[in-house]
């Protein structure tokens, strides 16, 4: 469920959720009237509807909670979210597919079709924000489980995947779900897809990688894959895991899962591949391992690397992408010049929910990335807090210039490291895939310098980057949707790696 109840059990941190799905239903209903042209300035609450049973079906009272316990929490909060659940209920027709996520209600209802549907099944760990599980989502795939330790990234999963019910979205560390898996997943998986941190690539680490204490996720991971059997494996790292790539393949060899009654082992292979081949604006090279159980290789007929071939033989037909592409029709927004406002909405440096005033467009890589849906609301597009100082360095720097360039050598104020930091400031090149969207931007946003505007790029221009569609919410702190945009894996990749996948299951 999108809300949990009774609020009085919940954790400071689920209370801050709380409020801000709560946030979120509001804006949405006034959004909503805004692109209507409808008066909700004036609207008056309906008090004939029995919004006890209303907040129960949207999910934000418990059955022994009554409207004074919300009232109490949410304090002068509590009329504006009264007044828009009337709104909805009033509007239910027009306005009910976009409080669809934040009803559990309605989510429940979808959910039903989890259980009856007989698609291809996925376990995500590592989730994060959902870029793995969208692509296979979006090549109907089943999400059965998704596992991730960011309450931030199960918040924004959660959302923005209705069909899945909520027990099977789990905040947990991988190492406490291994043992009881099986609570968790009933029948068989097909792929089990994740991105296991991991950070022993030293050049002085000569120990196998499956044995480095830094390492450890990577090895919960393989445990995961050995309990579950899945019979497709999709493992997803940095380049620097490619030094120890034959020792990740033979791990992979050397598991051991009972499968009717016989034990067998995975044969996998590893190629590094880049987003920009997969219609992302983005130049992205990741190390993508696939795994495949003995059984399927034999009945099948299939190997990792005829799976590698017909991908990479697949992107040949792909439409390729630059960064413009991604920047087209949407808001030209200002920087944001008061401290400490990131969280809030301005209607010069943007707001979290705002309409899409370029719905109508014609832009062929969101309509790829939309997968040809009309998106009439943006989300997350706001522009971040710049210093006078760094304004300043922005307007100077033409695209491709970095931090060594000689109009800002007299106001550079890391002049002194340049030798080891020059992409700190960067100013992206318009007409070229973009450069790598790293979680580091939610520290700052100088290495992704708009090229038009005087500013760095937002939270939704990252995510149309990344190939996330513009319906997809990121939930949580401002700087946080950064971390989460940036450690995700493109859904456009996913996709293509799903769609070849399932032509062999």
């Amino acid at each position: 469920m999108i809300f949990k109840t009774p609020i009085q059990n919940l954790s400071k941190t689920e209370k801050k959720f709380f409020r801000e799905k709560i946030d979120i239903y509001i804006r949405l209903v006034e959004v909503f009237c805004e692109k209507n042209n409808i008066n909700y300035s004036d609207y008056k609450i309906n008090e004939i509807y029995d919004f006890d049973k209303e907040y129960r079906k949207i999910g934000v009272l418990s059955l022994d909670e009554y409207k004074n316990d919300l009232k109490v929490f949410l304090g002068p909060s509590y009329y504006c979210f009264k007044k828009a659940v009337s709104f909805a209920i009033e509007n239910k027709e027009e306005i009910n597919h976009l409080l669809y996520n934040l009803n559990n209600y309605e989510r429940f209802l979808k959910q039903k079709e989890f259980y009856l549907n007989n698609k291809p099944t996925v376990v995500d760990f590592f989730c994060g924000a959902g870029g793995l599980s969208l692509g296979f989502k979006q090549e109907d795939f089943k999400i059965k489980l998704a596992v991730d330790i960011e309450d931030v990234c199960i918040e924004t999963y959660t959302y923005n995947h209705p069909e899945l019910p909520s027990k099977y979205i789990i905040k947990e560390d991988i190492k406490n779900i291994i043992g009881d898996v099986d609570k968790y997943i009933k029948g068989d998986i097909d792929v089990v897809i994740g991105g296991p941190p991991c950070q022993g690539f030293s050049e002085a680490n000569r120990q196998r990688i499956i044995d480095d204490p830094r390492n450890k996720l990577y090895k919960y991971f393989v445990k995961a894959v050995e309990k579950i059997s899945p019979k497709y494996v999709v493992m997803e790292n940095v380049k620097g895991m490619l030094k120890v790539a034959n020792q990740v393949v033979e791990d992979y060899k050397n598991i051991k899962t009972v499968v009717n009654g016989l034990e067998i082992g995975y044969i996998a292979d590893y190629k590094i591949l880049n987003s920009v081949n997969f219609s992302v604006a983005q130049n992205r090279e990741r190390l993508i391992y696939i795994a495949i159980r003995e059984d399927i290789v034999k009945n099948k007929a299939v190997t990792p690397e005829m799976i590698f071939e017909k991908i990479i033989k697949d992107c040949e037909n792909k439409s390729h992408f630059n960064l413009e592409d991604a920047l087209k029709d949407i808001k030209i927004l200002d920087s944001n010049f008061v401290k400490n406002t990131n969280e809030l909405d301005n209607e010069k440096s943007g707001k979290k929910i705002d309409i899409n005033y370029f719905e109508n467009e014609k832009n062929k890589y969101l309509n790829l990335i939309n997968m040809g849906e009309s998106i009439p609301y943006i989300f997350n597009h706001k522009a971040r807090y710049c210093s006078p100082l760094n304004y300043e360095i922005y307007g100077k720097l033409n695209q491709g210039d970095n931090a060594t360039d000689e109009k800002i050598m007299d106001i550079m104020p890391y002049a002194h490291r340049n030798h080891c930091f020059k992409d700190k400031y960067f100013k992206l090149i318009a007409d070229k895939p973009c450069r790598t969207i790293t979680a580091h931007m939610r520290m700052d946003c100088h290495s992704h310098i708009h090229p038009y505007q005087i500013r760095s790029i937002t939270p939704r221009e990252a995510a149309r980057i990344q190939s996330f569609p513009d319906s997809y919410l990121f939930l949580g702190p401002y700087l946080k949707t950064y971390m989460q945009i940036g450690n995700a894996v493109p859904p456009m990749m996913s996709r293509g790696i799903a769609h070849i996948i399932k032509q062999y299951l």
